[in-house]
Parts: structure tokens; sequence; C-alpha cells
């Protein structure tokens, strides 16, 4: 017995900025979801930051009553992130629904994380409403779009749905198609219980609050359950929906989405992915996996008083995004800090300002890097995020680095920039496609070294800002990678130190003590600047000495008198640079090291 026929479980996926919160707030006030009053744009996306930036970057879901054809239907409906750094938590989203909107801008087309997402969701094998919204701009080029659509789903032009959000144009046929096209979900009541979490939160009061989507079985107030991956046992204390706040109902049934919140104070416990069960007999859904951080930067605070304020901001964000790791470090020029590990570039961003804005603190960060993986002579294989943790080359065996998968969508006019600016980096050509007439797809092959500072930057302005990417980590590879020490006057300063390529090393071992030189304030005595590779040395500087005129109070006389105070300078100066060590001011760390 299944009783889940007038339930639709569904989610919105595109590009950013596509126009799904738009579309989301259109289906919430058709549905009188939330009161009127109440309403505003962007209503699923709670974050300030979010608002700001016009990005959803914590998925939401919630709950609609709808009646069509007076047969009332129950609408489950998980906003998601369309940024390929949370790619994972869209995946288990999309394991939580049975059918998909597939948006796309009239104006933009298809974009590349479009094309992600729509390969996720056809790995799940979900029903695709395709869309296009924004059909009332002027520049909107339906047609193309159309065809486009057409192409990619091999789909007829019937099945494709013109709308637009922002208007509410179309909105009523959306939710019809919802209810004709997306199956009603599986699942038996009579069955044990076996719930996805598909998102977990932290609650001061109620502990770990998982996002779920009960696949059998039911749950209620004061039933025991078991976590498989992590195998905690634990009582649940509430149980509810969205609507979008959460609301305390008695039960949850199969086929239904809402939340669990489960007393435990340590929400890594509650892992995004996870089976939630009711004994240990009941095996766990596939697809598991733990979000493994791509891209390392570390974090000092400018005011070395804030380190305790830094520390608990991060314990505190940790506790809602289990993606986020960091353990502390000291720099000999920053002191104390933290060595922090993100899903990417657009994660760590997220990260940096809400440290910033919620915590009131001035951070340094360092140039982000990726993770090794070291093999030793012993045969053990290490995996490190920092240049200081690389053993000595004598003791490597081999160094691999993270490679990933690139898809980059261009207009087709663009094709030859792209192609010259991606001869720039190291890395495999691997396909273009085309999607029309007007635009190609191209697949390519990179180090994930390579492509997170400022690539995304390069191909928007290589594009004229219409070019856009998505990638994927797809393994580890063996690379010619050498750790880069720097050596001023003599002594090696550790913060320095970074992983080149080996055909690199000459360019950025000039660039470094290049910059060094401009920042670092010139001392008594001359400062040579070194970087050095396995004791070579591969660029070099010189900070020229300050020069103090000790003459300046003479009056005439004897040019001998200039000349013993000029030699007793000299030997001065010599005898300082043997002893004399250079104090390298905070801001030198923080104008070579920062992002």
């Amino acid at each position: 017995m299944t009783g889940n026929q007038n339930i639709r479980n569904f989610c919105i996926i595109s590009h950013i900025d596509h126009g799904k919160s738009t579309l989301a707030d259109r289906l919430i006030e058709l549905t009188k979801t939330i009161d009127q009053r109440k309403m505003r744009a962007q209503v699923l996306d709670t974050m300030e930051l979010e608002r700001e930036k016009g990005i959803t970057i914590k998925l939401q879901p919630i709950r609609m009553n709808y009646s069509l054809d007076d047969q009332p239907y129950l609408l489950n409906l998980i906003d998601t992130p369309g940024h390929v750094d949370f790619s994972y938590e869209v995946s288990r989203s999309l394991a939580a629904v049975e059918g998909t909107i597939l948006l796309i801008d009239a104006g933009q087309g298809v974009q590349a994380q479009t094309l992600a997402n729509l390969y996720l969701a056809q790995e799940q094998n979900l029903v695709v409403i395709p869309m296009i919204n924004k059909i009332d701009l002027p520049h909107a080029q339906i047609k193309e779009t159309v065809q486009e659509i057409c192409d990619l789903l091999s789909v007829s032009e019937d099945e494709i749905l013109k709308i637009s959000a922002k208007e509410g144009i179309g909105i009523d046929k959306v939710l019809k198609s919802i209810i004709e096209r997306i199956p009603a979900p599986e699942g038996d009541l009579e069955y044990p219980l076996k719930a996805l979490i598909f998102d977990s939160n932290y609650n001061d009061y109620k502990g770990a609050i998982a996002y779920v989507r009960i696949v059998d079985g039911q749950i209620k107030k004061g039933d025991k359950i078991i976590l498989s991956a992590s195998g905690v046992q634990t009582e649940i204390i509430e149980v509810g929906v969205f609507k979008p706040e959460m609301e305390k109902i008695d039960c949850l049934q199969s086929g239904q989405i809402g939340y669990l919140a489960t007393g435990l104070k340590d929400v890594s416990q509650c892992r995004v992915g996870d089976t939630i069960v009711g004994d240990k007999k009941t095996k766990p859904l596939a697809g598991y996996k733990e979000p493994q951080p791509v891209v390392f930067a570390s974090f000092y605070p400018a005011d070395t008083d804030d380190y305790q304020i830094v520390k608990d901001g991060l314990a505190k964000l940790k506790l809602n995004d289990a993606a986020l790791s960091y353990e502390p470090e000291s720099s000999q020029g920053l002191g104390r800090g933290f060595r922090c590990g993100f899903l990417g570039m657009l994660h760590l961003e997220i990260i940096l300002e809400r440290l910033k804005r919620e915590y009131k603190t001035n951070l340094v960060v360092t140039s982000p890097s990726v993770s090794y993986q070291i093999t030793v002579q012993n045969g053990e294989r290490l995996t490190i995020s920092s240049a200081l943790d690389l053993p000595e080359v004598n003791k490597m065996e081999q160094i691999q680095e993270p490679w990933v998968s690139l898809e980059i969508i261009v207009p087709s006019k663009y094709l030859g920039q792209v192609m010259k600016l991606l001869e720039k980096i190291r890395g495999e050509y691997k396909d273009t496609q085309y999607l029309g007439l007007e635009r190609a797809v191209i697949k390519f092959e990179a180090p994930l070294n390579e492509i997170i500072v400022d690539f995304y930057d390069k191909l928007k302005n290589t594009t004229a800002g219409y070019g856009s990417m998505s990638y994927e980590v797809i393994d580890y590879r063996q690379g010619d990678l050498l750790k880069m020490d720097i050596l001023v006057a003599g002594d090696r300063v550790d913060a320095f130190s970074r992983v080149v390529h080996k055909e690199k090393v000459y360019s950025e071992a000039r660039a470094l003590v290049k910059k060094l030189k401009e920042v670092i304030p010139s001392q008594l005595f001359a400062v040579s600047l070194q970087a050095v590779i396995g004791g070579k040395i591969v660029a070099r500087e010189t900070i020229r000495a300050l020069r103090k005129d000790v003459t300046g109070y003479l009056y005439g006389g004897d040019y001998t008198r200039k000349r013993k105070l000029l030699e007793k300078q000299k030997k001065g100066k010599k005898k300082m640079k043997q002893i004399g060590r250079v104090n390298i001011p905070q801001e030198v760390f923080f104008k070579v090291l920062k992002k």
C-alpha cells in the first residue's frame, strides 16, 4: 500500500541567474502557501548573502497544496543551488525527488552549469520538464533556445513550456505540467523505515536537523533511529514540514519530504546522503559518499587578538556546513591561523564573507591551493594540502595532483580565443560539440590547480561575459611537481613556500622574487631574495641597502676625512650583513599571499 498518488516531489535546476528563485516565488504565490503580506522577492533565499549576490547558496524545501480538477495535491519543491561547488548537495536533492524543471534563460540559452545539473538529473532517471524563462525580454532568443533544448533532450517543441516568472506568464501551466508529467513517489507505508538525508542544519535547542525524504515506512516523535554511515543511534524529538519555516506535524510518511530534529550535538553525524533506518537489518540507500574538500586556503586574523573570534566563528559555521574542514596552523610571519578546506572557490568566498560579516573580523587569505597525494619510499601514501608538509625530494617516489573534467560553453565566434586561453594552461583537449549554430561546448581535462584562481575571470574577459564553465574532479594523476622555497637574506621563509610545476618553475620564481623586492622594505644592508628548488637557486633579486649620509655634517677639510668615514660605514654594513636578520613586516605577507 503506497497512498502516495497525490504527492509530487520535484526541484528546479538551472544555471545561476536564470530565474529559479523567481519561479519558486510565483509557484508559492499561486498555491497561496505564504500569506501575501509576508511575500517578498526570492522568499526561499533566506541568507542576506544569497539575496545580495542573487544566487542560491543553501538549498531550501517547501511544501505546497494545490487543487487541479477538484483533486487536492501535495507538492514538495526543493530549491537547489546552481553552482558547481555544491553539485553533491544537488545530486542528493535530485535523489529525493521524481522530477525536475529544467529552467533556461531565453536571453542566454543553455549554460555550462545547466548541463552539469541536467546530467545529474539524467543519472537519477528523473522526469525532466524543459522550460524557457524570461520570454518577455526584448532580446529573448526564443526560437534559438527552443532548438537548443530540442537537440539537447531529443524532445518536440510542444513539450517545452514558455514562461516569464517575473511577469507571471504561463505559471498555471507549470503546476499543471508538474502534476501531469511527474510520477507519484513509490514506496510503502508498511515497510521498515528508510529515509534519505538530503541536507542538514543545526539548531541550538533541537540539535542536528535532518532534511529528509521518507522512502519507506513512517516516523514520529519519540521513534528511535539509526544513521547508517556514522552508526549513531538517537531518538527523534520533533518531526515536521517546511512552509517554508519549520512547522511541527505528528507524523512523516512514505513519499513525503520534511525534517527530523535528532537532538545530536554534531551536524557531521547527520551527513548529507546518509540513510536513516529504524533497525540495523534495513539496508541503506545507494549513492552515499563523503563530500571531499578540493580547494585549501589559510585564514589569518589581521589582528592577532581576533584569533579566538575566528576559531569560534569557524566552529559555528561548521555546525551548519559539514563540508567545511579546518585545522589550526601557525606561520612565522602571520602568527596563528587556520588551514581550511572547501568544495570550491565559491564555497571559500561564502565562508570568508560570512566570517567577516557575522564576526566582524578582518582576515588575510593565502593563495588557494589543492591537495596532493604523495607516495613515499616505504610505499606509504600521504595526502597534503600545504607545501610545508611536502617530504624531501629524496624521500618521495611520486606526487599526484587532482585533475578535473572541464566543460566550457561559448558563443561560436569566441571559439578561437578560448582555445588560445586553454593552450596557456596544462591539460588535454578532448572534444568540441555544437549546440545549434551559435554555441559550442568544449570538453577539456586539466589539473585543478590551473583553474581555481583566475581562469574563470579570464574566460569571462575573453568571451565578453558570455562564456560559462563547470568542472568535476575526476582523478589524481602523476605530475612533475616541485617544492619552491624562498630565502630572504639566506633564511627560509616558510610562508612563501609553494608547490609549482616543472614547466612553470622559472616564471613563477621570477614573479615571486620580483614582487618581494617591491614590497619588502630596504634594510641598512643589501638583502638577497632567492627562489630555491632542492638546493638550486632558480631566481634571484637584491634589495639595495639604505644609504645613510655619514659625511653630511662635515663642512670642508681634506677628502681623507670623508674617505675614512665611508670605509668605517662599509665595514659596519659587512658586519651587520653577517649577523643581521631581516624583520619582514606583516603587511608584506598580506600583500604577497593575499588571494
